[in-house]
C-alpha cells in the first residue's frame, strides 16, 4: 500500500475523555490466564506513521480491562514498513500483531505469515461482517481466506469549490462523466485555465476510474493483465481526455507548490483526493472560504461511480505465542466507540457503519458531518484492487503508462499493449506457482 505523507491531524479529545471512551464497553473475547496476579503478557504491536504515534494513547484503557496484558507499540515509518515486515518474517522475528496496508495482505497471506481469522471471528459476534463496508471487507480475504480486519478506511473522491461552479453556471454537482466534462468545460469558458487538479504521478484517480468499469483489471484468475480490454481503455481514454482538452494541467503533485493555497486562490475547482485533506483544507483555507468548498462522490460513466477500497487492517502473525491476547486487542480497536475516538485523533475514517452512526462531541454523527458525509456515501461504492502480491508494482506501471500518454510519448493503443506485456512479465512467477499447484 502506498500511503501519502500527510501532516498531523488535530486531536479533538483530551486524554481523559479518550480513555473514558475506551473503557465504556466490554472487551469482547475473554482472555484466560491474564488476570491480575497470574503474570504479565507483553504484546508487540507494530504500527506505522501517525497511527503509531496515536494508538499508544488508546492502550491504557485496554490494559485496564486486561490487567495481565501490556502492549508495546513499536513505530515504523511508512517508507520502511513493507521491507521491515518481510525481513521480520524471513528472520522469524514477527510481532504479535501489526497494522498492514490492505494491498500488502495478499503478499503476507501468500507467505503464510498471517493467522487465519475465520475461527476467531466465528466466536466474536460483536464483529459482524454486515457492519463493515462491503468493498473494504473484501480486501481482507485474499484467495478467500480472511487474514485481516479493517482498522481504518481510505478512498478517493472530489474536493470541490462549489462557489466557483455556481459562478460558472454549473447547476449541480456532477453525477456522471458527461456532467463532469460539461462542468469542466463551463469553468474553462468562465476563465479557469485548468479547473481539475489530477497529478500525473498518482495512480489512485485512474485506478478509481478503472474500477468503475464492469471488467476486471487482471484476467484468468490474476494470471495476465487485462489493460487492452475495452473497459480499461474507456477509463484511460476519459482520463487522458481531461489533459488533452485542457481540463487538467500535466503536472505532478511535486510541481504544485501549495495545493491548499492554489485551491483557495481558485486556480482549480476539482481535486481528487482522500479523507486526510478534510482537516488540511479546514486548517489551511482562510475563514471566508469555509462555506465555499465541499466534498462529493466520484462521478461514474453512467451515474455515481465507484472508488478505491484503501486503508489499513489489523493482522495477527501466525508465529505469535499470544494470539488470544492479540485478538482481544484487535477486538478492542474495532469497537465503534474506540474507532470514533481514533478518528478524532487522526482523521482516519472508521470501517464500521455503526461508528459512523455514533454522536460526536457536538451531538451530530460522523455521517452527518458536512465534509465527511460524502465519504460515507462513497464507501458504499468502493471496489478492492486485484488481490495479488504484485499489485503495487502493477499499479505503478499503470500510472507510468498513463503519464506517457498524457505527455504525448505514447498513443493509447501502444500504451495498453505495452502495459499488458509488462504486467504479464510481472505475473510470470505467479502463473508458474498457480500452474504448479494445480498440477
Amino acid at each position: 500500500m502506498t500511503r501519502p505523507l500527510r501532516p498531523t491531524a488535530a486531536a479533538g479529545w483530551t486524554r481523559r475523555r479518550l480513555l473514558a471512551a475506551g473503557a465504556a464497553a466490554a472487551a469482547g473475547a475473554g482472555l484466560p490466564g491474564c488476570q491480575r496476579g497470574s503474570g504479565t503478557t507483553t504484546l508487540r504491536f507494530w504500527a506505522m506513521g501517525r497511527e503509531s504515534e496515536v494508538v499508544a494513547e488508546l492502550m491504557p484503557a485496554f490494559e485496564r480491562e486486561h490487567p495481565g496484558v501490556r502492549v508495546k507499540v513499536e513505530q515504523l515509518p511508512w517508507t520502511a514498513a513493507h521491507e521491515k515486515l518481510l525481513t521480520a518474517f524471513a528472520g522469524d522475528a514477527t510481532p504479535d500483531l501489526a497494522q498492514v496496508g490492505n494491498t500488502w495482505l495478499p503478499e503476507m497471506q501468500a507467505l503464510g505469515a498471517l493467522e487465519p481469522l475465520e475461527p476467531w471471528l466465528a466466536r466474536t459476534p460483536a464483529l459482524a461482517a454486515a457492519d463493515y463496508f462491503d468493498g473494504i471487507w473484501a480486501t481482507n480475504a485474499p484467495q478467500g481466506h480472511r487474514v485481516g480486519l479493517p482498522w481504518y478506511v481510505d478512498t478517493r473522491l472530489m474536493f470541490v469549490r462549489q462557489d466557483l461552479l455556481a459562478r460558472a453556471g454549473v447547476p449541480r454537482m456532477p453525477r456522471d462523466w458527461d456532467e463532469w466534462a460539461d462542468a469542466l468545460a463551463r469553468l474553462r469558458r468562465h476563465g479557469m485555465a485548468s479547473p481539475l487538479l489530477l497529478p500525473t504521478n498518482e495512480f489512485e484517480p485512474l485506478l478509481a476510474l478503472a474500477l468503475q468499469q464492469p471488467g476486471e483489471l487482471l484476467r484468468d484468475g490474476g494470471r495476465f493483465g487485462n489493460f487492452s480490454s475495452a473497459d480499461f481503455r474507456r477509463a484511460l481514454g476519459f482520463y487522458v481526455e481531461r489533459f488533452r482538452r485542457g481540463d487538467a494541467p500535466g503536472l505532478t503533485n511535486n510541481q504544485v507548490a501549495n495545493l491548499w493555497q492554489e485551491f483557495g486562490r481558485g486556480m482549480f475547482a476539482f481535486y481528487v483526493s482522500g479523507p486526510w485533506n478534510i482537516g488540511e483544507f479546514k486548517r489551511r483555507l482562510p475563514p471566508e472560504l469555509a462555506g465555499a468548498w465541499a466534498t462529493a462522490e466520484l462521478p461514474g460513466p453512467d451515474g455515481p461511480g465507484a472508488s478505491i477500497a484503501g486503508g489499513a487492517s489489523l493482522a495477527v502473525f501466525r508465529r505469535s505465542r499470544h494470539k488470544a491476547e492479540a485478538w482481544a486487542l484487535i477486538g478492542y480497536l474495532s469497537r465503534p466507540d474506540v474507532q470514533l475516538a481514533f478518528y478524532r485523533l487522526t482523521g482516519d475514517l472508521p470501517p464500521r457503519r455503526s461508528a459512523w452512526a455514533m454522536p460526536l462531541a457536538d451531538g451530530a454523527t460522523l455521517a452527518e458531518d458536512r465534509h465527511a458525509a460524502a465519504f460515507r456515501r462513497q464507501l458504499e461504492r468502493v471496489r478492492p484492487a486485484p488481490a495479488v502480491p504484485e499489485w503495487e508494482r502493477i499499479a505503478q506501471e499503470m500510472q507510468l503508462s498513463a503519464a506517457r500518454v498524457v505527455g504525448g510519448r505514447d498513443g493509447l493503443d501502444a500504451a495498453v499493449r505495452g502495459l499488458d506485456a509488462r504486467v504479464d512479465g510481472i505475473l510470470e512467477k505467479r502463473r508458474w506457482m498457480l500452474d504448479r499447484a494445480a498440477a
